[in-house]
């Protein structure tokens, strides 16, 4: 490790924290539905969407009709998604000439990018067509994270509403956030990477002549598009097969940062966002502090563990830190941040191999899934998987202090309760029961290229990636197969959508209750106990549940390595 290293690290946080409430106070305004200044040009165009869809978007939705029409919504986009890979080879926009996908890639593919994981079975460049990137995957980018903020919104008004029966209206909600959110950040940003070396074209490829002087073709396209909102809306999906590992995806150092500021600028601003919501913002920085924390250990153990090198390495003479699998223009302290921020936020993007990280390295970023991509998380799904943690964390203290828990003035009753333990169930439940299912029926072993326990780790990080809704891989797994693109697809679905109606009905369920002003016997939830509480919950609830399984892979893998044993 380096000081250069701690620097950036140090230097990516203080930026953030420096962001959070000029971003929440944005975001808080398109939860109230406030005008804006952008209004005075999208303003037209907004009110335009709710006449030809014939929406009133000041009608409030009740949590069951809001998760209804969520629901319908992304089913019909993943129709589409799923027709427009199918009929790749006779559509237009296809230079290249390449096959519609079988169909279960494109099941898997359409499910995957409906559900913001943005899991790849296939190499983006010789796999999709322009047209297919562009109107299957990257409309997708943008709607699924615009449907996490709002569902997130949903969530921030069961706790902010007293005695109201309605949560909000899901398509006013999609719509302002893509229109005054997401699309005018990602214009400046792909301006951004076009100035910074991304291509931006309808042409397939370019010729180009190398310092050999042998000839070579290289693979462009509309990229600088589908990477900004790939970043911004922790979609993770990559143009390449190599992602942002490949350089006209993230050319530079600056791109790199930028890259992975805007992977958690939102979910950092949501959590002001909530603070302000209940009328209290020292509730959002104490949920802000408990991730910050999850997410600091995190880098720490990745960075040392990379750092430090493969002691196999180091035995036969090689000193230095762990470079496989890993790009030189970053080195190590940016890629294992990179990897610590990706698989916090389930974004899923990467610039370094996750396989080919140490044991213990790669242990942390499967275990940020594994606690329920909630530290930071993604757009919307990170802080409203967070609040159904701080639920059962402020029903936990309810129990020290001997009264009926209560959280921002609503008490926490058994319904509650009940619903965020079935939301919070669903990952270790699918996790492990298709790892275990994979890891003895003959289809599930034929994907991993290694042996023992680095084996069973990709099989399990495959698992974890797609019921987390992350999307990265340890791409040691050949995942192309009939029985994974399935498997993985219905675990993506249940990931996703098994989670929000829960939490939807919690939304609904403290909506339609009073307001209970604090007490003095109420446990405070803002100071440094309450943080703890927090972070140990966390921990408790979304970490033992997979000790198994990790003592089964990495923690097997890095003993395994101490020893000098390769599998």
């Amino acid at each position: 490790m380096t000081l250069q290293g701690w620097f950036l690290i140090l230097l990516f946080v203080g930026i953030l924290l420096a962001l959070t409430k000029p971003v929440g106070l944005w975001l808080h305004a398109l939860y109230e539905g406030r005008r804006t200044p952008l209004h005075v040009v999208l303003g037209p165009v907004e009110r335009g969407f709710y006449k030809l869809a014939g929406i009133d978007p000041n009608a409030d939705q009740g949590w069951r009709r809001y998760a209804i029409h969520m629901l319908l919504f992304n089913v019909t986009l993943l129709i589409l998604t799923y027709a427009v890979l199918r009929l790749q080879g006779v559509l237009p926009g296809n230079p290249q000439g390449l096959a519609g996908l079988s169909p279960d890639l494109a099941f898997n593919t359409a499910v995957s990018f409906t559900t913001n994981t943005n899991w790849q079975s296939y190499g983006g460049e010789s796999t999709m067509s322009n047209l297919s990137q562009m109107l299957g995957l990257t409309i997708h980018n943008f709607l699924s994270a615009a449907t996490g903020i709002a569902l997130a919104f949903a969530l921030f008004r069961g706790f902010a509403r007293r005695e109201a029966k309605a949560i909000g209206n899901f398509w006013a909600d999609v719509t302002r956030i893509t229109l005054y959110l997401l699309l005018p950040i990602c214009i400046v940003y792909t301006v951004f990477l076009i100035a910074s070396g991304v291509p931006q074209t309808m042409d397939a490829t370019i010729g180009i002549r190398t310092l050999e002087g042998a000839a070579q073709t290289l693979v462009t396209g509309p990229v600088a598009s589908q990477e900004a909102i790939k970043m911004l809306g922790t979609n993770g999906g990559g143009f390449f097969n190599a992602n942002s590992a490949h350089p006209f995806e993230n050319p530079t150092a600056l791109t790199n940062l930028v890259q992975m500021l805007s992977i958690f600028v939102i979910g950092f601003g949501l959590t002001w966002t909530f603070g302000e919501a209940v009328g209290n913002t020292r509730q959002g920085w104490a949920i802000l502090s408990a991730m910050v924390i999850l997410f600091l250990a995190g880098v720490t153990v990745t960075y040392w563990q990379e750092a430090a090198g493969n002691p196999i390495l180091q035995n036969l003479g090689v000193a230095g830190g762990n470079m496989e699998g890993k790009e030189v223009r970053f080195g190590i302290a940016a890629s294992a941040l990179f990897s610590v921020v990706t698989t916090a936020a389930s974004c899923g993007a990467v610039n370094a191999m996750h396989d080919s990280f140490t044991a213990l390295g790669g242990m942390i970023p499967l275990f940020n899934i594994q606690l329920g991509e909630v530290v930071i998380g993604g757009v919307g799904a990170g802080i409203y998987g967070f609040l159904l943690f701080a639920i059962l964390a402020v029903f936990v203290a309810g129990l020290m202090v001997g009264r009926t828990p209560e959280y921002v003035g609503k008490k926490i009753e058994s319904r509650e309760v009940k619903l965020a333990v079935l939301a919070i169930a669903v990952l270790p439940l699918v996790i492990l029961g298709f790892t275990s299912l994979s890891s003895v029926l003959q289809q599930g072993l034929a994907g991993p290229l290694n042996k023992g326990p680095h084996g069973f780790s990709e099989i399990l990080y495959a698992l974890t990636s797609a019921v987390g809704n992350n999307g990265s891989a340890f791409a040691g797994l050949t995942a192309n197969t009939p029985y994974y693109n399935g498997l993985l697809g219905v675990a993506m679905w249940f990931g996703r959508f098994f989670v929000i109606v829960p939490m939807l009905a919690i939304a609904g369920s403290l909506a339609a209750k009073k307001y209970t002003p604090e007490s003095a016997g109420s446990f405070p939830t803002t100071g440094g106990l309450w943080v703890g509480l927090l972070v140990g919950i966390v921990l408790i609830l979304g970490g033992l549940t997979f000790l198994p399984s990790l003592a089964l892979g990495p923690i097997a893998d890095h003993l395994a390595m101490i020893r000098g044993q390769l599998f």
